[in-house]
């Protein structure tokens, strides 16, 4: 490879898988935060039976633990079975529809943004002819990476229509994933995955894929750790780690003083 800004474990991949929530954009924390005034919304409603579970979603470890990386159904679903809720079709729905409502009104105001040294990295791999692909299980994937000025840099974007439309499971099954290394032409063993989610780190896992980073956004100290025991090779606190520092600019060369010349 041409002399690159990227360091290992991303400077000899093939290709890499970009998850999109929480790994490009902050949309992480906008869809806990819509999960949370849904979840909280419908455990009112309709409080278990048992006192213990009625307590408010946790915006941290309940969304970590059941809903994230996981399609908005499966998730739903997850979350209402934890507390000994009804999980027919008709409660995931109404859950999911209440947090679907919050979410896209955030999305609508601009209240998300691109993380800086996500960009940074992309732009540094697509400069040097890596082909890349977003993969989420988000029907929102593909506006979230327009908004933030960035599709133009994936050669593939699946996105939760996409995955729908083709019957895909969820995470962690690997067929998110590999179905973008097909789009790439790219197979895993040659390619790289980046995630944020213990659901995503595992399906890199099991799709066999080269590479698998972690990026661990928060500050509890336990999901590093967890990201590496799912599946994660590697674990950044930002992706602006896999690239190689700046080099600070030269200081300007300055002139030596000399006599001035008497006129003659």
């Amino acid at each position: 490879m041409a002399e690159t800004d990227v360091l290992p474990p991303l400077r000899d991949a093939d290709a890499v898988v970009f998850d999109v929530d929480g790994v490009v954009t902050d949309s992480a924390r906008v869809h806990a935060t819509a999960w949370k005034a849904a979840f909280d919304a419908y455990l009112r409603a309709h409080p278990p039976a048992d006192p213990d579970q009625r307590r408010p979603f946790d915006a941290e470890t309940d969304y970590l633990r059941y809903v994230d990386g996981k399609p908005r159904l499966d998730g739903a679903a997850s979350f209402l079975a934890s507390r000994g809720l009804d999980t027919g079709p008709d409660a995931v729905e109404e859950v999911a529809a209440a947090k679907e409502k919050v979410f896209v009104g955030h999305l609508r105001s601009g209240d998300i943004e691109p993380y800086p040294g996500t960009v940074r990295l992309l732009h540094a791999l697509h400069r040097d002819g890596v082909p890349l692909a977003a993969a989420s299980s988000s029907r929102h994937a593909t506006e979230l990476l327009q908004r933030a000025g960035v599709a133009g840099l994936f050669a593939a974007i699946v996105d939760g229509g996409e995955s729908r439309r083709l019957g895909l499971p969820g995470k962690p099954d690997p067929a998110l994933f590999l179905h973008a290394a097909e789009r790439l032409e790219r197979p895993p063993a040659r390619a790289a995955v980046v995630e944020d989610a213990l659901a995503g780190v595992e399906a890199g896992r099991r799709g066999g894929f080269a590479t698998v980073i972690g990026v661990d956004r928060l500050d509890d100290g336990s999901h590093g750790p967890a990201l590496r025991e799912h599946g994660a090779g590697t674990v950044v606190r930002d992706l602006a780690e896999l690239l190689a520092p700046a080099a600070p600019p030269p200081h300007p060369v300055q002139p030596a003083d000399s006599p001035r010349e008497e006129a003659s």
